[in-house]
């Protein structure tokens, strides 16, 4: 009885997490929409910009990835699209929705 209690409590945190963890990416989504970045970015197909999978790939494993992202989101580097340099147009959102970005791109 016990054990099928541990199990059922196991399986509701999971879920739980799930359902988060969606919501998160929702709003991940809804940030990159409300800043425009699909104009230069799109989940599996590199445009002006990487794909969001190829940055998730790029940074996988790296010590300080999420702080290197976090740099470039929010202080509008050069960036080099079709030979031109240009400023990459900054992230405007809180910390907390920038960084929820961040680790929603890091999970892809």
């Amino acid at each position: 009885m016990k054990t099928l209690r541990l199990l059922t409590l196991a399986l509701g945190v999971s879920l739980a997490s799930m359902a988060a963890h969606a919501q998160d990416a929702n709003a991940a989504r809804a940030l990159l929409k409300k800043n425009d970045c699909f104009k230069c970015h799109a989940l599996d197909k590199k445009k002006d910009g990487p794909s969001y999978k190829e940055v998730a790939s790029k940074h996988k494993g790296e010590a300080g990835a999420a702080d290197t992202l976090f740099k470039h989101m929010t202080t509008s580097p050069m960036v080099e699209v079709e030979g031109k340099k240009e400023e990459h147009k900054q992230i405007k959102g809180t910390d907390q929705e920038i960084n929820n970005l961040i680790g929603w791109i890091l999970s892809l």
